[in-house]
């Protein structure tokens, strides 16, 4: 291949070297056997792709200048068709000689009575008959760009005829021959060579699942590798004790009574501190179902066996805000005055009398945010480790926290973005997982609406209707990074127009937005928190860790550019109360098919593990927490975490059994499966017990 060609396919493509070619796969195929007469094609199925057997009768140009194309006449004994060429149309014409026979594959469309289509893929029928396989040919995903140089699907494809022909004696062999014959897999070859070149739908079906599996087993055996050397070394701390600062509040300052759930998940979490591994557990619970209380009630656990906590929040808002949570909740209690909170926006004379008191042991809980990992912040004895939203901090950021005792600490994990059991499975497949899928007794299901803009007056009578209540109410615009300028005019616009429809003195209106000073938006949040400011327009800054119990409504402005996950997540910012409270989804008319189906599905169900499916089946898993991490997003060339949960499970248990009779995959039989479990490495996952 020219160089010019090779430098094109590794940027569009990432294609650099005859592996990467190889694994790049069909994305449909087409059946060579099915040829239609021209006479066949209908309106009804021209939205399909059709292969047609005919002659050239005749070639022109039509048009001028910019909308110069080119087109010729397919014919058969039933009727003609008209070829179109818009782009490349030279290269066109040099492929089409009149008189001659082709095969034309494409999507015909109707213009008038005539049948057309454009751009379609040709070659003689000749070259056809003498290239053998003519069952299924895979059509390959391409780029404008290549086409330009001739690198079409047809072109990929011939590509891949070549490279097979040069190495299909020397595919290596990448699972054990135990593990191929005991789940009647086709070897890597088989596959490989049924992927490209399928001889029947059945042996095609085969070769992508044996191709799925592999995948899908690599990551498993890397992410069960870092869970079984966790917890075959007795390397956690040991915390047998249940004392005085512990039973206090669980007798005399819980705020509510603990659900069955929160129950359960404590016992979890206690046989995890007195196994003496380390604990590396993820709770996820929806929004409001008091993991915090949990993590709490962790914390004064440490602290009864002579450890220190600290707890990391990916915000300034959500870091105060569990402070000043955890800080009521320990009033009267002997550990009332030990908890301090640390962020970048605390006084240097605040900052050396809270790291002085850390160090000492004064302060048993320390909450913050990723201030804390700073080399400056050293604890007496660390044992106890919360995280937040841990989706939103780096791999690296997360294991400084390890560093910062003799032995790693434990590890608890919380997120009220419920994910999906594949994504678990993969991303977070190395923590064991707890779920708290009980509401605290009281708690009414937010009633979740779908409005469009003829409604706005409706919607600000129901807005005044609630604030007369002795409600309060959020107005939330998106803030999307790739038009942000866009997005903050649309937030001082709408700041605008919510003053001119809630005029003061009946109404007050306060703003807080991700560029405003930290003392500001502690301002903001402080005026909406107290009740003296009725709306508070914002930016989804409020997305996480905001608790007003009073807020009974929240209005979502251009709710179509959220994902599920984060409108889920904003509605969360109500139904904190015991009142009634409302979610309004507020859109344009012109929805996206997608776009339909999230405001339908939040319409439908406030269940987070129901929407957080279907989030990954509308946008993929590499994005479903609504950041991507670099280095943790999971590349997978063929499998898919929204289709292929079964194909999961089963390499799961698979890799799971193999591990327990084999943890370091040290015998012979397994020596091809260490080499593919260090190429499908674990992307969300620290080796905990490697670090001292």
């Amino acid at each position: 291949m020219g160089e010019k060609r090779a430098s094109l396919l590794a940027t569009e493509l990432g294609i650099r070297t005859v592996a990467d070619l190889l694994h790049h796969y069909p994305y449909r195929y087409l059946d060579r056997t099915k040829v239609y007469r021209i006479g066949e094609i209908t309106e009804e199925n021209a939205a399909s792709f059709v292969q047609l057997r005919g002659r050239i009768i005749g070639k022109a140009y039509l048009g001028e200048g910019r909308k110069q194309r080119l087109s010729a006449t397919l014919a058969d004994s039933t009727g003609q068709i008209e070829l179109i060429w818009f782009q490349r149309t030279s290269w066109a014409e040099k492929q089409i000689e009149v008189g001659r026979e082709y095969l034309v594959s494409g999507k015909p469309s109707f213009f008038g009575p005539r049948a057309n289509m454009v751009h379609p893929e040709l070659e003689t029928v000749e070259k056809f008959l003498s290239r053998g396989n003519n069952g299924m040919q895979g059509v390959y995903r391409t780029t404008e760009r290549l086409t330009a140089v001739g690198l079409t699907s047809k072109g990929l494809y011939s590509l891949q005829c070549t490279l097979w022909q040069q190495i299909r004696e020397h595919i290596a062999e990448t699972l054990p021959q135990y593990v191929i014959e005991r789940f009647d897999l086709l070897s890597r070859r088989e596959a490989l060579e049924n992927i490209h070149f399928p001889s029947s739908p059945q042996l095609l079906s085969r070769a992508i699942y044996r191709l799925k599996f592999e995948e899908l087993f690599g990551v498993q055996l890397g992410i069960l590798s870092v869970k079984a050397g966790r917890t075959t070394h007795k390397n956690g701390f040991f915390f047998p004790r249940v004392g005085e600062l512990f039973d206090d509040f669980y007798h005399n300052h819980i705020p509510f009574p603990l659900t069955g759930a929160q129950k359960r998940v404590l016992k979890e979490i206690r046989a995890d501190l007195t196994s003496g591994h380390q604990m590396n557990r993820l709770l996820q619970g929806d929004v409001g179902s008091g993991k915090t209380l949990v993590a709490l009630m962790t914390m004064l656990l440490a602290a009864d066996n002579g450890y220190q906590s600290c707890m990391m929040a990916p915000t300034e808002i959500l870091a105060r805000q569990h402070y000043a949570s955890v800080a009521r909740m320990l009033q009267g209690t002997a550990a009332e005055g030990r908890v301090a909170v640390l962020t970048g926006s605390t006084k240097t004379r605040e900052r050396r009398d809270i790291l002085a008191r850390t160090l000492s042991g004064e302060v048993l809980i320390l909450i913050g945010t990723h201030a804390l990992i700073e080399d400056r912040v050293q604890f007496e004895n660390l044992g106890m480790v919360v995280i937040d939203e841990q989706h939103r901090f780096g791999v690296e950021q997360r294991a400084k926290l390890w560093t910062k005792n003799s032995q790693p600490p434990h590890i608890l994990v919380m997120t009220a973005t419920p994910i999906p059991r594949t994504l678990a499975m993969t991303l977070y497949g190395d923590l064991d997982v707890s779920v708290i899928d009980e509401m605290p007794a009281g708690r009414k299901p937010i009633k979740t609406y779908h409005l469009k803009e003829a409604l706005r007056l409706r919607l600000h009578g129901f807005m005044k209707s609630e604030i007369a209540k002795g409600r309060q109410i959020y107005v939330v615009y998106p803030l999307i990074k790739e038009s942000e300028a866009l997005d903050y005019q649309n937030l001082y616009d709408g700041f605008d127009h919510i003053i001119q429809a809630f005029p003061l003195p009946e109404y007050k209106v306060g703003a807080i937005h991700g560029k405003m000073a930290p003392e500001d938006k502690a301002e903001a949040m402080k005026l909406f928190a107290e009740g003296v400011n009725n709306i508070l327009v914002a930016t989804s800054v409020i997305e996480v860790g905001v608790d007003v119990p009073n807020a009974s409504v929240i209005v979502i402005e251009s709710a179509e550019r959220f994902g599920l996950s984060q409108l889920h997540q904003l509605r969360g910012r109500v139904g904190r109360g015991s009142e009634q409270s409302y979610c309004i989804l507020m859109s344009g008319d012109n929805l996206s098919r997608d776009a339909e189906a999230r405001l339908s599905a939040m319409v439908e169900t406030n269940d987070g593990f129901q929407l957080s499916e279907l989030d990954l089946k509308l946008r993929g898993a590499g994005d479903v927490n609504g950041t991507r991490q670099s280095g943790e997003a999971l590349e997978l060339q063929i499998a898919s975490l929204s289709t292929d949960g079964q194909i999961l499970e089963h390499a799961r248990v698979i890799a799971s059994h193999i591990l327990e009779r084999d943890p370091e995959l040290s015998k012979p039989e397994n020596r091809l499966l260490l080499a593919l479990k260090q190429r499908y490495k674990a992307p969300n996952s620290i080796d905990y017990g490697m670090i001292s």
